[in-house]
C-alpha cells in the first residue's frame, strides 16, 4: 500500500471513532430522545432533589414519559418545586406519588411517577401531592455512624 491509501485508511477510521464518540455522547446526555408529544405541566415539592437537574427524565414503569423542565425554589413553602412535562399520550391518577430516584448505585438522577388508583386523571398545571424526595448517600452513612456510636457507648463496661 502507498502512503496516501494508508493515510485515506486512517482518516476512514479517525473519522468514524468521532462519529461513534458523538453518537454515544447524544445517548448518554439524552438529547436525541424521542419527542414528547402533545405535553402537558406538573409540577411537585420536594425537600430534598440531591443532583436532580433539568432536562432529567420522568419515568413511570421504566418507560420515559416526560422531562423536567425545571427546578426552582418555593421561598413560601422552603421546598424545591420541580415543574416537569409529562407526554399526552400518558394520564396519571391524581394519587400519583412522585419518587427522585437514582439509576444504578450513584447514576443519574430521575423523577419516578407511581400512579395510584384514583379515578380522577391529574390535569395540565396541577400539583403531585405525594412526593418522596432524594435519599443522599452522605446522610444515610452519617445517621449509620451515629447510631454505631451510640451503640458503643450504651454498652456495659467489661
Amino acid at each position: 500500500m502507498n502512503r496516501t491509501v494508508l493515510d485515506l485508511w486512517v482518516g476512514v477510521f479517525v473519522a468514524m471513532g468521532i462519529a461513534a464518540l458523538l453518537f454515544l455522547a447524544l445517548k448518554v446526555g439524552s438529547i436525541s430522545g424521542s419527542e414528547i408529544q402533545s405535553p402537558y405541566t406538573l409540577k411537585a415539592r420536594f425537600d430534598n432533589i440531591g443532583g436532580l437537574k433539568a432536562r432529567a427524565p420522568v419515568k413511570s414503569s421504566g418507560v420515559v414519559v416526560g422531562r423536567v423542565s425545571e427546578i426552582r425554589y418555593d421561598a413560601e413553602h422552603f421546598q424545591a418545586e420541580v415543574v416537569f412535562s409529562v407526554d399526552g399520550r400518558y394520564k396519571f391518577p391524581v394519587d400519583t406519588f412522585a419518587n427522585i430516584n437514582t439509576s444504578g448505585l450513584l447514576g443519574e438522577q430521575y423523577l419516578g411517577l407511581e400512579p395510584g388508583g384514583d379515578d380522577k386523571t391529574l390535569q395540565p398545571g396541577d400539583e403531585v401531592r405525594k412526593t418522596q424526595s432524594a435519599i443522599v448517600l452522605e446522610k444515610l452513612i452519617s445517621q449509620f455512624m451515629f447510631n454505631k456510636a451510640a451503640e458503643g457507648e450504651s454498652a456495659p463496661a467489661k
